[in-house]
């Protein structure tokens, strides 16, 4: 895990890392930041490839039985033409005649596209197998630590973060202005770089039976600052008000901002709605599906808070099956809605009819 944790660190800040994958070693790096494949190329010794997931692949007219596939990068291509070929919604020139090298993406290659969803980078990676002439530079390179090496297992499993290694960090009184008898718990996942809070309201000690619980995604533009382009702001509100209602429980705020795309990823899937598309294709385009929420870290949340049985608020069917194959009893559902509006109402019918989110009632105008 640790060695996952410091590629990551290095993939953010642009530089590659090598994934191992028996005798072949793959070069690694992020789209983002980025200015030209010639490096990468000089240090493998071999042209890189762009690996795309099949959610990009697909919004660019191809279906993938693979998670990813590898596309060869002609020689001097622009970073215009690189950020379009993982990003566009529509290419410079037909698909067909720029896909017709791609290779369905090997263990290394998958480890390395997980790697920047884990990084909360665009899903697209830059890949170079390393040439038998490179191979002494890079392991010179790896034995003085200018370069790090991960498994290519460790990469394809690292989107799920470290189960059952969540930490316990501080704690405090945090009166709210909905539930003032509320303390505030935060868990920080190993490789630091998502932080969870757990509100907890009322006295535990006097909850009987299952706990009201609340499953909530960050959302800083909504949450924050009142966007309304979503109804999540008045969801995390109403969440608070209704638990306290029902004598207590706990909302736990999840780092997980867009659906798991992160914030970066989020306000450019916003762009291109702002073209016409819906939500579910927007993330499409960027090389996401329709949900890449992990909920184990909110299960191992409820753990340490000694929950196994809750009600739990939701409209998301996902949330409920998560849990419980998490071993967390949901005993209840109860709806939370927000108001519909006119800004927000696409974006909750692309809920309800692609998301599978239960929201017939607050649509069809029954509250």
């Amino acid at each position: 895990m640790y060695q996952i944790e410091r590629a990551i660190f290095d993939i953010r800040r642009g530089l590659p890392v090598v994934v191992n994958a028996g005798e072949q070693r793959l070069l690694v790096q992020a789209l983002e930041g980025s200015e030209s494949v010639e490096a990468l190329a000089l240090l493998a010794g071999d042209r890189p490839s762009l690996v795309l997931t099949r959610h990009r692949l697909a919004a660019m007219g191809m279906s993938l039985s693979t998670e990813a596939a590898s596309l060869p990068l002609a020689a001097q291509i622009s970073t215009n033409e690189l950020h379009g070929l993982a990003t566009a919604e529509t290419l410079s020139q037909p698909a067909g005649g720029l896909l017709s090298g791609l290779k369905p993406a090997g263990i290394a290659e998958l480890g390395a596209v997980t790697l920047m969803r884990r990084a909360l980078l665009i899903p697209a990676a830059l890949c170079a197998f390393v040439s038998e002439e490179a191979t002494a530079a890079i392991e010179q390179q790896l034995a003085e630590g200018r370069l790090l090496q991960v498994s290519a297992e460790d990469a394809t499993q690292c989107l799920a973060g470290a189960p059952g290694m969540l930490k316990r960090v501080s704690e405090a009184n945090i009166p709210l202005e909905d539930a003032a008898d509320s303390r505030f718990v935060l868990f920080r996942e190993p490789d630091g770089l998502r932080e969870h809070v757990a509100v907890v309201i009322g006295k535990p000690e006097r909850w009987e039976g299952a706990v009201p619980l609340r499953l909530h995604s960050a959302c800083l533009t909504g949450d924050l600052f009142g966007s309304l382009r979503c109804d999540c702001g008045e969801q995390l509100r109403n969440a608070v008000a209704d638990i306290q209602a029902m004598g207590g429980g706990v909302l736990l705020y999840l780092a997980q901002e867009g659906r798991g795309i992160g914030l970066a990823n989020k306000l450019r899937a916003y762009t291109l709605q702002d073209g016409g598309l819906d939500t579910v294709d927007a993330d499409q385009v960027l090389g996401f599906g329709d949900d890449e929420r992990q909920y184990a870290v909110a299960v191992d949340m409820l753990n340490a808070l000694n929950i196994d049985q809750v009600q739990l608020l939701t409209n998301n069917p996902l949330k409920m099956e998560a849990l419980r194959q998490g071993g967390i009893e949901v005993v209840s559902r109860q709806a939370l809605y927000g108001s519909v509006t006119d800004h927000n109402q696409r974006y909750l019918n692309a809920k309800a009819t692609r998301g599978g989110h239960l929201l017939e009632d607050v649509l069809s105008g029954q509250r």
